[in-house]
Order: structure tokens, then sequence, then C-alpha cells
């Protein structure tokens, strides 16, 4: 023994599911729901084809966080802060606040690295709750925020 093998486990089984026809995202520990929040996904529908701006479904996982510490209403153009804050409304699909940027683990949903799909902030908290993206899952900027801060890199995540 090393002394170690009683030390507690951090590393708590969590996981994402994305309801597209409720338009939420659960949070899961262990199996259990902890934690919802509404979303918007694409409004183009469903679908895994490279500049169709639809939300994939399947299986994936958290493959990168970025913006960790970045203000509310930040500014993301590939994925990069901007220094800039944004105003809310408007008609552009703002990556605002946080990025969770998400890898498919399914041969269907492969490319959704490639496509930048991601969960994230969004200048349209207006239209959180119904199908309104360009692709992304978008949440508003505190909840993008709250979500960030609670699960870890290569977390699995399911969009259904």
């Amino acid at each position: 023994m090393t002394g170690n093998d009683d030390a507690p486990q951090h590393q708590v089984n969590c996981e994402l599911r994305v309801d597209v026809a409720t338009q939420t995202v659960q949070l899961l520990r262990d199996g259990k729901g902890v934690k919802s929040w509404q979303v918007s996904t694409s409004r183009f529908g469903l679908g895994f084809e490279p500049g169709s701006f639809k939300t994939p479904t399947g299986r994936f996982s958290i493959a990168e966080k970025i913006g960790a510490g970045a203000p509310l209403w930040a500014e993301f153009k590939s994925r990069q802060p901007t220094g800039l804050l944004a105003e809310p409304g408007g008609e552009s699909d703002g990556v605002l606040t946080r990025i969770l940027w998400l890898e498919g683990l399914d041969p269907d949903n492969a490319n959704t690295r490639e496509r930048y799909i991601y969960f994230h902030g969004t200048n349209r908290e207006d239209l959180i709750g119904t199908a309104a993206s360009h692709g992304c899952v978008r949440l508003r900027n505190e909840d993008m925020v709250e979500l960030f801060d609670l699960v870890p890199e290569g977390t699995p995540v399911v969009i259904a």
C-alpha cells in the first residue's frame, strides 16, 4: 500500500444531457440529476453536415474548456477573447463568456470538433429555450459560467 489508497476521490462521475425537445441541458452526477438549465440548439434542426448550422446528436466529450476568468458577456472570435463586451440582442450568433468545445464520439458526429460546435454564452438570451442557434448549444451567460465551473474536460455529453 502506498498510503494514498484511502484518499478521497475528487473526480466525480458527471455527464451532461441535452434534450433538444425541451431545450434543456441537465448535469448528472453518479447518474442523478443535479442541475438543469435552459438552452438553445440550432434553428436549422439536427444534423452532421459541415456548413449546415445544424446541432449534431449522439455522444460527445468536452474536449477543451476556454475562457476561464473572462467577464460576463466577453466576446470571443476564433476562441480568443476580443477584449470587448457584447451587447444583448442583434442578429449575430455571438460566442460569449465561456466555451466548452465538443468532440464527437460516434461515427456520424466525428466531425463535431472541426465544425466548431460548442456550449457557449450568447448575446441572444431572449431566445434561450427555443431552437435559435447556428448549431451550438447556447446558454444564458451567467448559466454558462456556472456550467463551465461544474464540469471538467473529458465530461461525457449526450445530445438527443
